[in-house]
C-alpha cells in the first residue's frame, strides 16, 4: 500500500500533538496532556517486558505512519506502553486535590499501572475512561504503563470498519491508544458530569450537575450529594474560531443569567430571549458551574429535532426548530491515511466539516465510529447536523446474507425478521450485553452535543439483534432525538425512519404515516485520482473513467434524489466523504488534496 499523507500529517509538530482541551463539554483549567513519545514493546504473553523496543508517538496507533512504528498488533500479542510524568507541587498529604487520569480511547482492552500498582482494566475500543490515581501518584517520576490486547475482527467486540485482512469496504485494523491521554487535577469533591436538555417551547434549559466525592470511609458520611452549586449562563454567541482552553470563555461579561441550586437534581432555568441553533447560525450558550472549589465550563444550544406532518401533506418530515429541514448528508468513515482513526490535528477535523458544508451538505452520518469529542464540538459550533452510528460488533459477517442477499430482499420488498443470531453474527450472549452497555455509554458520552439529531442503532444487519428492544432502550435514554433503528435493511418497523440503502437500482421510497422516509446511503461512485490513491485495487458502486464522468453520474443520481422529496423523502446520505484505501468513492481523495465532486 502506498503511504499517503494529508497536509496536517506532513506538517505535524511531534513535540506538540493534539494539545487542545479534549473534552469541550466539561472544561477545566488545571490539566496536563500526556500525548507525545512513549516507550513501547510487543510481547506474546501478558508479562511486562524487561526491555522496551523503541518509541511510539501517542495517540497514534502502532499501525499508522505517524506513530513511528508501522506494525500490526495481532490478536495473539500484547502491546505495552510506558512513560514517566511529573506532578509539580503535588503532595497528597498536604493538599486535598485529586488526580484523574483520562484515556480518550484505547482499542480494544487494556490494563493500566501507576508506579507499579494496577489501577484500571477496561474493554471497549471506542469509549473514554478515567481512573483516580491520587492514592499512588507522587510529585516526580511517576511511571505509567498500559498493556493492550486487541482481538480486532476475530471476536464479537465492537470493531467498526476494521479488518485484519483489509479490502473493499473494510479497512486496515488499528489498535492501542488512539485518542488523547491526559491528567486533570480536581478538588476532593468535584463536578463529575453535566447534562443539558433544551426546551424551546417553554424557553428553558434543564441542567443537571452530578458531583463526585471521596470514597474514603472516614469522609463519605460527612458529605451530601445535594451540594450547593452556582450556574452562570453567558449570552449566546457564534464561534467561528475554536475555543482551545476554558480561560478563553468568561461568563462575567455578557452574562445572561445566574442561579443558585444544588447538585444531582434537574434544574430548570428560563432563557428569555432565545437564539436558536441551526446550520446557518449555530448559536451556543456557554455557562460556568461552580461547586465548592471546583469550576467547569460547558455549553448548550437551544434547538429541537422532530418529525412533523405539514399542511397539505400526509407524510412526516424531519424538522429543526419546527421548520422542515431536508437533511442532505454525507457518509463519513473518519479515516486518515497517515493516522487511521486519529485525526492528525484539530485543523484537520475543522477542514472536513467546513468542506462538507461548502460542498452543499448540511448533515454528516458518522459511520460505525466514535470520534474524539472535539470533532463533535466543531460540528456544534460550525453548524452541521450529525447522525451518530453505534459501533457495530458481532462475529464474522456472512456477507452472502447481510450484503448480497439483503440487497435483493430489499429490492423485492421482502421483510426479514432479526431472529437469526447465527446469520446476523450475534450468537454470543456476552457480545450482545457488551453492545447494550456500549450503546448506553455512547448516548451518555455524546448526548449533550446539540448537533446530534439521530442515533443509528444497526447498519445493514451487522451484528443486529433484538432491534425493537434496542430502540426502546435508546428512546428511554434520549426521548428528544430521532432513531434510525436499522439503516439499510432488516427493518423491524420501529424507530423514526424507513431507512433504505440503494446503490444499484432505480431510486424509490416507501412513504409511511408513522415514520419519515430516508435514503440513508446512495451513490458510492468510484474514480481513481492519479497520485492520490493508497492502493491499486479499486472498490465502489460504479466505476467512473474520469472526474467529468463522476460529476455527471453524481448529478444524475442527485437529481433522482430531489425528485423524491415531494413524494416524502426527508433525508439522503451520499457515500462517501473521502476515499479510504481501496474504496475510492469519496468527494475528496484520501489525502484531502483533490476535490473530486464540486459543490452543488
Amino acid at each position: 500500500m502506498k503511504q499517503l499523507y494529508t497536509r496536517w500529517g506532513k506538517n505535524l509538530d511531534r513535540d506538540h500533538v493534539l494539545e487542545e482541551y479534549p473534552r469541550p463539554l466539561l472544561m477545566r483549567e488545571d490539566y496536563q496532556i500526556l500525548n507525545g513519545w512513549w516507550d513501547y514493546a510487543f510481547t506474546i504473553d501478558n508479562k511486562q517486558p524487561q526491555q522496551y523496543e523503541d518509541r511510539i508517538l501517542v495517540p497514534f496507533s502502532p499501525e499508522t505512519a505517524l506513530s513511528g512504528v508501522g506494525r500490526q498488533l495481532k490478536p495473539d500479542e500484547y502491546l505495552w506502553y510506558r512513560r514517566n510524568f511529573d506532578l509539580p507541587g503535588w503532595d497528597r498529604e498536604k493538599g486535598q486535590n485529586r488526580i484523574l487520569l483520562h484515556f480518550g480511547a484505547v482499542d480494544q482492552s487494556c490494563e493500566v499501572w501507576i508506579n507499579g500498582h494496577k489501577v484500571k482494566r477496561h474493554t471497549g475500543g471506542y469509549l473514554p475512561f478515567e481512573v483516580d490515581i491520587s492514592r499512588y501518584a507522587q510529585e516526580s517520576a511517576n511511571e505509567l504503563i498500559v498493556a493492550v490486547k486487541d482481538l480486532s475482527d476475530t471476536s464479537y467486540h465492537s470493531k467498526g470498519k476494521q479488518k485484519l485482512n483489509a479490502g473493499g469496504m473494510f479497512y486496515t485494523a488499528q489498535s492501542g491508544i488512539w485518542q488523547t491521554v491526559w491528567l486533570e487535577k480536581v478538588p476532593e469533591t468535584y463536578i463529575k458530569e453535566i447534562k443539558t436538555v433544551p426546551d424551546i417551547e417553554k424557553k428553558i434549559i434543564r441542567i443537571k450537575v452530578s458531583s463526585s466525592y471521596s470514597t474514603d470511609k472516614k469522609n463519605v458520611d460527612k458529605l451530601s450529594r445535594n451540594l450547593p452549586i452556582e450556574i452562570k449562563i453567558r449570552k449566546p454567541g457564534l464561534y467561528p474560531d475554536p475555543v482551545v482552553k476554558p480561560s478563553q470563555i468568561s461568563t462575567e461579561d455578557m452574562l445572561e443569567t445566574a442561579v443558585l441550586a444544588v447538585s444531582d437534581k434537574w434544574i430548570e432555568i428560563p432563557i428569555e430571549s432565545i437564539s436558536l441553533w441551526n446550520c446557518e447560525t449555530p448559536y451556543l450558550y456557554y455557562f460556568e458551574v461552580k461547586l465548592g472549589d471546583d469550576r467547569a465550563i460547558s455549553y448548550f444550544a437551544m434547538r429541537k429535532f422532530s418529525l412533523e406532518t405539514k399542511v397539505h401533506e400526509e407524510f412526516l418530515r424531519i424538522c429543526l426548530n419546527g421548520e422542515v429541514q431536508f437533511q442532505n448528508g454525507v457518509l463519513d468513515q473518519g479515516y486518515w491515511p497517515e493516522s487511521l482513526y486519529t485525526p492528525p490535528s484539530d485543523a484537520a477535523m475543522i477542514f472536513d466539516i467546513q468542506e462538507m458544508k461548502k460542498t452543499g451538505f448540511n448533515m454528516v452520518r458518522k459511520h460505525l465510529k466514535i470520534e474524539p469529542q472535539r470533532w463533535y464540538y466543531h460540528c456544534d459550533r460550525l453548524g452541521i447536523v450529525v447522525w451518530q452510528d453505534m459501533v457495530n460488533g458481532g462475529s464474522y459477517y456472512k456477507h452472502w446474507f447481510v450484503t448480497y442477499g439483503a440487497t435483493l430482499l430489499s429490492w423485492l420488498r421482502i421483510p426479514m425478521r432479526d431472529v437469526y443470531p447465527r446469520l446476523l453474527s450475534r450468537e454470543a450472549k456476552a457480545g450482545r450485553l457488551e453492545f447494550i452497555r456500549e450503546m448506553k455509554e455512547t448516548i451518555r458520552l455524546l448526548g449533550n452535543h446539540p448537533s446530534i439529531a439521530a442515533w443509528v442503532i444497526f447498519n445493514e444487519g451487522w451484528g443486529q439483534f433484538q432491534t425493537e428492544d434496542m430502540t426502546r432502550i435508546v428512546r428511554r435514554l434520549d426521548p428528544n432525538r430521532l432513531i434510525d433503528q436499522a439503516s439499510g435493511w432488516f427493518d423491524q418497523g420501529g424507530g423514526d425512519f424507513s431507512s433504505l440503502h440503494n446503490y444499484f437500482f432505480k431510486l424509490f421510497i416507501r412513504p409511511e404515516r408513522e415514520r419519515a422516509s430516508v435514503l440513508s446511503e446512495f451513490g458510492g461512485y468510484s474514480y481513481r485520482e492519479p497520485g492520490h490513491c493508497a492502493k491499486e485495487k479499486l472498490y465502489g458502486y460504479g466505476i467512473c473513467k474520469n472526474k467529468k464522468d463522476l460529476e455527471k453520474r453524481f448529478l444524475e443520481r442527485w437529481s433522482g434524489v430531489r425528485n423524491l422529496i415531494p413524494q416524502g423523502l426527508s433525508a439522503s446520505i451520499y457515500t462517501q466523504w473521502t476515499d479510504v484505501e481501496e474504496e475510492v468513492n469519496g468527494v475528496f481523495t484520501y489525502d484531502r488534496e483533490v476535490r473530486k465532486i464540486e459543490p452543488f
